[in-house]
């Protein structure tokens, strides 16, 4: 049939793709606010259903098709195993990027969630859904400490999504942007630390910023091997090997000063706000805890906790998150490829914020920033190596 030429195919699965990620965009939006919305479940296998046809309409080789259907499999004995589906959609999520234009979905993922997030924060100022402010305990044992969270529930909340916004923003625009306008993105950071005082996200916001602005103005580092070499050793060596660390020595509070460097365990603990003792303390299973690690979760890992990488490793268990971690390391091999340094200063900033924060290990397509261009990398990589003979028979 005449219709079904390759750039019809082409043309047709990038529209299911878009419509896929609107969906995806604006249900975390709704999720991120303080409307209650019951039928995510549903939303989802409607995306799903949108990104698997995308998949089947494109064009692939069929040395290519052995991999997308391996893939497939995997995920769904993880998803049969551990009761989350949400390895077999963000799969099938990045394999139906495969010929998108990456410059412009990450455009429109900015402008739709700038413009959903500014919505929220408007009706909260304006008494219509949400609080501008909340007073609770924050974990520093002070009941009555007053944030703002303007419509978000939560001020973690708030600084995640101008964080996702301003990582969004230097992967589209950092690379031209001038020095003032890295100034706002400072002036940014440091008014989000006063209104949500959290410590830990303006250090790595401004980490972040001074990263950028380093690639920015020295583009010649974009060429250098040991930007990706380093990149590799903090992201996912350090930040799992901490993770790891953090969930073994959760228990340690139990035995105060029975136990060796108790003091610095406590220091960092603290500094965290007790994230690594409420791996073992959050649930009386010790959910969080290395101990009740398993190869593959079971259907019992619902537990929520702050660290994110340390949800990975509870919720899908060790071999997924292991697979995961190489895919990063193949990520961050394509980017030196390809020179591409912007979306190495993504990857390190949301690596780094993962360790302490899980707002982007989630059910939500839409809060992870990097699924498009890990879907258009990977399956890159895919495509030429199945072009190259690499995978045999």
């Amino acid at each position: 049939m005449d219709f079904l030429t390759t750039e019809n195919r082409k043309i047709i699965a990038n529209r299911l793709f878009y419509l896929a990620l609107l969906i995806e965009l604006v249900l975390m939006i709704a999720e991120k606010s303080e409307l209650y919305f019951g039928f995510e479940s549903y939303v989802f296998r409607v995306t799903f259903v949108l990104t698997l046809l995308a998949v089947f309409v494109t064009s692939h080789s069929k040395k290519e098709w052995v991999i997308i259907v391996c893939t497939w499999i995997f995920t769904f004995v993880c998803y049969r195993i551990t009761g989350r589906n949400e390895l077999l959609r963000f799969a099938t999520f990045m394999m139906a990027a495969k010929n998108i234009n990456l410059g412009k979905t990450m455009k429109a993922t900015f402008w739709v969630s700038f413009v959903g997030f500014a919505s929220i924060a408007l009706l909260s100022v304006l008494g219509i859904l949400g609080s501008i402010a909340v007073t609770t305990d924050y974990g520093r044992g002070d009941a009555n400490e007053l944030r703002y969270v303007f419509g978000f529930g939560h001020p973690n909340t708030l600084w995640g999504c101008v964080f996702a916004l301003m990582l969004l923003w230097l992967w589209i625009y950092g690379s031209k942007a001038k020095l003032w306008m890295y100034a706002v993105l400072l002036a940014i950071t440091f008014g989000m630390y006063k209104i949500t005082l959290s410590r830990t996200a303006f250090l790595i916001g401004v980490l972040t910023i001074v990263m950028a602005i380093i690639i920015r103005y020295l583009p010649v580092l974009s060429n250098k091997k040991i930007i990706y070499v380093l990149t590799g050793l903090v992201t996912p060596v350090f930040c799992v090997a901490f993770s790891i660390w953090g969930a073994f020595i959760s228990f340690v509070p139990r035995y105060e000063f029975h136990y060796p460097h108790y003091k610095i365990i406590i220091f960092i603990d603290e500094n965290l706000n007790n994230r690594i003792q409420n791996l073992y303390r959050g649930d009386e299973h010790h959910s969080g805890a290395l101990e009740t690690w398993k190869l593959f979760s079971d259907r019992t890992s619902v537990q929520y906790f702050d660290m994110g990488w340390v949800r990975l490793f509870y919720w899908y268990g060790i071999i997924p998150t292991a697979i995961i971690c190489i895919l990063v390391i193949v990520f961050i091999y394509i980017c030196y490829k390809r020179r591409d340094a912007w979306s190495i200063v993504l990857l390190l900033s949301l690596s780094i914020y993962t360790v302490i924060e899980a707002t982007f290990v989630s059910v939500y397509i839409g809060r992870n920033i990097m699924l498009p261009i890990f879907g258009v990398y990977l399956c890159s990589i895919s495509e030429r190596m199945t072009k190259n003979n690499v995978f045999k028979g």
